[in-house]
Formats: C-alpha cells, sequence, structure tokens
C-alpha cells in the first residue's frame, strides 16, 4: 500500500454493497445502499497518548456517513478516524 495515514486515521475498503435480496430481488444501482462495513488496509501509528487499536485485515463498522472517500489505482477507499468506527467484526 502506497498511502500511510496519519495519526489516527484509519484506511478501510468498503464491502461491496449488497446486489441480491435475501429473497432473491434485484437491487438496481439507485436503489443500493452505501456499505456500512469494510475491511482495515492501512492503519496509523495512533497518537502520542493513545495507540490505534485496529490492525489491516480487521473487518470493521462504521457510520454511514463517516469517512472521507478517496479513488487510489482505481480502488475505492474510506479514509477515516478510528473514532468513527462502531465495531470490530
Amino acid at each position: 500500500m502506497k498511502i500511510q495515514p496519519l495519526a489516527d486515521r484509519v484506511l478501510i475498503e468498503p464491502a461491496p454493497a449488497e446486489v441480491k435480496t435475501a429473497g432473491g430481488i434485484y437491487i438496481p444501482d439507485t436503489a443500493k445502499e452505501k456499505p456500512q462495513k469494510g475491511t482495515v488496509v492501512a492503519v496509523g501509528p495512533g497518537k502520542q497518548d493513545e495507540p490505534t487499536t485496529v490492525k489491516n485485515g480487521d473487518v470493521v463498522l462504521y457510520g454511514k456517513y463517516s469517512g472521507t472517500e478517496i479513488t487510489v489505482e482505481g480502488t475505492d477507499y474510506l479514509m477515516m478516524r478510528e473514532s468513527d468506527i462502531l465495531a470490530i467484526i
């Protein structure tokens, strides 16, 4: 990974949006919701008095509108503070 987050920032690759419901109905692109789950790709060193608790490869849940969307080499990522992460799955 060419991006190294600073301080308590975390780089997350969002999970793909659901294409089909449990009942078998296909969801059109216009009705898909933003995923709230993703995989941690890179982690910053943390703040001086607060080390980071997530690590590369963790699957996490985050708020619906948290983070900043960025695209690197054709792949979409979210850059957010560790405090925006709600849980590790």
